[in-house]
């Protein structure tokens, strides 16, 4: 079984190499990449929508050029496990999720999908065995078609950069009078 262009124990070690140590989440995540790619034409412009914040994005930024920092990787946090990947133009696309109905043969990844286990009383080998057995079994798929608001072209750009007359430092002019920061939009505030 490959992810992507590894083999599956390669993509564990790419897995361990990124995110600091060997995710099931990402794992599965990689699966899920693998299915949405084989659903939509090759060579086609994509973007795409993580709806969990945890681990599925890591998955779909060591298996294609979509990314948090360029903009084609976005988290819509549903905490559904689940990902959208479209044509960014047309906004035609797969949406690929770990279906809970089919996780019944599989009781490593059901214990640790659904927390029925504590996390030290599950062995990650097995965990990872079952994905790696189960393949693209326990996977759904549903055609989707993107709202246009989220197609690429018709996102809201910032444009002109202007100064914060309250911390002296440089946002975007669209964001309001002041910088989102000084509007109290960060969880921390200065200790020094």
């Amino acid at each position: 079984m490959n992810i992507g262009q590894y083999s599956f124990d390669d993509f564990v070690d790419e897995v361990r190499k990124f995110h600091g140590s060997v995710a099931p989440g990402i794992i599965a995540g990689g699966i899920m990449v693998d299915i949405a790619r084989q659903n939509l034409p090759e060579g086609e412009f994509f973007d795409v929508i993580c709806e969990s914040a945890k681990c599925l994005p890591d998955a779909v930024q060591l298996l294609t050029p979509c990314t948090i920092g360029n903009g084609w990787l976005r988290i819509i946090n549903t905490t559904r496990y689940a990902i959208t990947m479209y044509n960014k133009y047309t906004g035609e696309g797969i949406r690929v999720y770990l279906d809970a109905d089919n996780l019944a043969d599989w009781p490593d990844i059901k214990n640790w999908f659904f927390r029925l286990k504590p996390k030290h009383e599950q062995s990650l080998e097995s965990i990872l065995k079952s994905f790696h057995d189960a393949g693209q079994s326990i996977y759904a798929t549903q055609k989707v078609q993107i709202s246009p608001e989220f197609l690429a072209g018709t996102r809201k750009k910032h444009r002109a950069i202007t100064i914060c007359p309250s911390c002296n430092e440089a946002y975007s002019a669209d964001l309001g009078e002041l910088c989102p920061a000084c509007q109290g939009k960060l969880p921390y505030t200065s200790t020094g």
